[in-house]
């Protein structure tokens, strides 16, 4: 997917940097990134503006936070016309327990990644979406175990002085 404006390597070091310390200065972004300080809250905030830093959030580590499960769910929907997918997407938007929605190729439509407080919780928001008659045909779930690698960062690749690297 091609961005909506043009991003050089710049902004996307910007990007970059506050992916990792979204709680930085202006000061310390403009350091990190080699600009001066007016020059870089300038960019960060067309970033804002245009959509490309859409937000800053805390990364909470939800295990201390309390019980939970993350399920994954692969479901497929009966129809697909667009006014179909239409109807999925907006009927999963009420449950806040579905905290990510893709709508993927392959065997099934979509695959909701969900955080419930227990297996019971989970299944009991499936019957709700079953009951909601968005068009779920079937799904099939995955509960994740342990999470070996998880992180809110994107790489993103930048080329500087010829050379390409992911950040």
């Amino acid at each position: 997917m091609r961005p909506d404006c043009s991003l050089d390597r710049i902004d996307l070091k910007i990007l970059a940097h506050l992916q990792r310390e979204g709680r930085c200065s202006n000061v310390e972004l403009a350091q990190a990134v080699g600009l001066s300080e007016s020059p870089c809250l300038l960019r960060t905030k067309r970033l804002q503006e245009v959509g490309v830093i859409v937000g800053y959030g805390a990364d909470i580590a939800f295990e201390k936070v309390g019980d939970h499960v993350i399920v994954f769910s692969e479901v497929t929907i009966s129809s697909h016309k667009p006014q179909d997918f239409r109807k999925f997407e907006t009927g999963v938007r009420k449950y806040s327990e579905i905290v990510d929605c893709y709508n993927v190729s392959g065997g099934y439509d979509y695959l909701l990644k969900i955080v419930a407080p227990s297996v019971a919780h989970f299944q009991a928001l499936m019957d709700r979406l079953l009951d909601d008659n968005i068009g779920i045909e079937k799904f099939a779930s995955r509960v994740v175990l342990r999470q070996p690698l998880g992180q809110r960062k994107y790489p993103l690749l930048i080329i500087e002085n010829g050379k390409k690297s992911w950040e």
